[in-house]
């Protein structure tokens, strides 16, 4: 498309031009030829002179009404301002020459997709391929893909997408959309090994190693992504994301100096960045180095008022910090911007307990719990309160869990420890005991919730050896 080799055409362009700039105010425009014809609509389009290019593709349609590639400029010069179906029409009145097909199907294809309507947008990409030289396939692999998942047909597109590497191994494109269909079938184990495949081919495509230590990041195998982005940077060392998400891999290791060294590099590469300054803050609490996460998080706050977790960041550091009644405002803040992170009901749950509120405490605990029932460490932290104030109401709520909340793997484990705080023993052992056949290991967590019944000798002979 728009690919004009000789330099004629350039010679007469601009002649041409003001030709049809004057036709278009009432003179003559005389006898211009196909190609050049052809080479002026382009130019009109390239410049995004829509209204001019319609003009002269309709000229152009009645003039050389024989040639199908003046519909399809026309086609296209329509699709610009969104005259999609009056485009199609152009299209299907075309007579299809030897030589368009490719780029007719292309364009039909195009004009479906803009009007989300991906089942015909796929079947004209699939027929353009079959008209397309080489050198044009892995670009119309890649829009097939990209429709391919307007669809959801992802293993589809994996497999499209493969094709277009095969075809031009230097495609990023390509390569940055296989990552993408991986991550929406949460499928990280096949993609690591796409990508390492990839590599052995083209070990100098730092894309691909980045993709490859974000699929290993998605595992949580933050050694093995560590290792991938060191070498995505030593390809390119101006590609701020990867050291961005190097940091992101650092912090996974709770290596938070490193991590800061890494979210400072991204930003002497992209400039300061309100997630970067507020991942920062987050390495500086988790350092107890609290005036330096402040620093981060009002930073990031200024940067971006919208930004919730800078303002719950600065909200746990007051707290850390023994402020808790003055970090209430930055907590309640977060949630106002982030209603939907059942995380941020935790911390002011939290909060709450620590002021002695006890009923804005359970209040936000079970707020917590009903965004995300599995939440362990959320149910941990209100059944002991619970337990602390009233372990009758505390092992009531644990037995109406499930059927209330939903499943969370901590449940078992507090109905036998709040049976034991009860002195309820003949009802905690025959439950633990049910649990230790079902599996020993996830009921051997029990001691990890009460490190005290390791000392109790009902349950001596369930430890391990």
């Amino acid at each position: 498309m728009f690919d004009h080799e000789d330099e004629g055409y350039d010679n007469y362009l601009n002649g041409d031009i003001e030709k049809f700039e004057r036709f278009l105010k009432g003179e003559e425009l005389g006898f211009i030829d196909a190609d050049r014809m052809e080479a002026l609509i382009d130019h009109y389009l390239i410049s995004s002179q829509n209204q001019k290019a319609i003009k002269c593709a309709e000229y152009a349609v009645n003039v050389f009404s024989f040639q199908s590639i003046f519909h399809i400029r026309l086609a296209q010069a329509l699709s610009t301002v969104g005259k999609l179906n009056e485009a199609l029409k152009v299209l299907n009145a075309a007579d299809v020459s030897f030589g368009n097909e490719c780029e007719f199907n292309l364009t039909k294809a195009s004009l479906f997709s803009q009007l989300k309507d991906s089942k015909s947008a796929i079947r004209f990409f699939k027929e353009a391929l079959k008209h397309a030289s080489n050198e044009e396939k892995d670009e119309i692999f890649l829009e097939l893909a990209m429709e391919l998942e307007n669809a959801g047909e992802f293993q589809t597109a994996i497999a499209v997408l493969r094709e277009a590497i095969s075809t031009n191994p230097q495609n990023e494109g390509a390569i940055y959309e296989l990552a993408y269909c991986y991550d929406r079938l949460g499928d990280h184990e096949n993609a690591i090994k796409s990508y390492s495949d990839f590599i052995d081919e083209n070990p100098y495509s730092y894309t691909s190693w980045y993709n490859l230590a974000n699929a290993y990041s998605k595992l949580e195998n933050f050694e093995k992504a560590i290792w991938a982005y060191d070498y995505c940077l030593l390809i390119n060392p101006e590609f701020g994301a990867a050291y961005f998400n190097l940091g992101n891999a650092y912090m996974g290791q709770e290596k938070f100096r490193l991590a800061i060294e890494q979210f400072t590099k991204c930003m002497e590469m992209d400039g300061d960045d309100p997630i970067a300054l507020c991942y920062v803050g987050e390495c500086y609490e988790q350092l107890n180095e609290l005036p330096l996460a402040k620093m981060f998080y009002q930073r990031s706050m200024d940067l971006a008022p919208l930004l919730a977790d800078a303002w719950l960041g600065m909200g746990i550091v007051l707290d850390l910090e023994g402020k808790t009644f003055e970090a209430l405002a930055f907590l309640m803040k977060a949630i106002e911007l982030d209603p939907e992170n059942g995380s941020y009901f935790h911390v002011l749950a939290g909060a709450y307990e620590k002021l002695n509120e006890f009923d804005l405490a359970e209040e936000n605990y079970i707020k917590c719990l009903k965004q995300d029932c599995s939440d362990e460490e959320c149910l941990d932290n209100f059944m002991q309160m619970m337990l602390d104030d009233d372990p009758v109401k505390a092992l009531e709520f644990i037995h109406g869990f499930e059927e209330q909340f939903g499943k969370n793997g901590q449940t078992p484990l507090w109905i036998v420890n709040v049976y034991w705080h009860l002195g309820r023993k003949t009802d905690a052992l025959y439950y633990f005991r049910g649990l230790f056949e079902q599996g020993p290991e996830e009921a051997r967590k029990i001691f990890e919730l009460n490190p005290d019944l390791k000392k109790a000798k009902e349950f001596k002979p369930f430890l391990e050896e």
